[in-house]
């Protein structure tokens, strides 16, 4: 799983924070990933993919769930 991915791979400080704020500072913190908010609720892809973070928000712009790699 994100095990072989490099760089940092979740970020459980971030839940509470506002969803643009939260991606710049993912994307500072692990250059390799492209993050992004994604309403809550939404359906995605199962996929797994090192370069990406999906960044779970609420109707608030909130991050609802802890953002990771996948």
């Amino acid at each position: 799983m994100s095990s072989y991915c490099k760089g940092k791979s979740s970020w459980e400080e971030l839940v509470g924070m506002d969803g643009k704020t939260a991606t710049q500072i993912i994307m500072k913190e692990n250059p390799r990933v492209k993050a992004f908010t994604v309403p809550e609720g939404s359906l995605v892809t199962t996929d797994f993919r090192c370069d990406r973070v999906r960044v779970f928000v609420n109707y608030k712009d909130t991050v609802s769930r802890v953002p990771k790699i996948g």
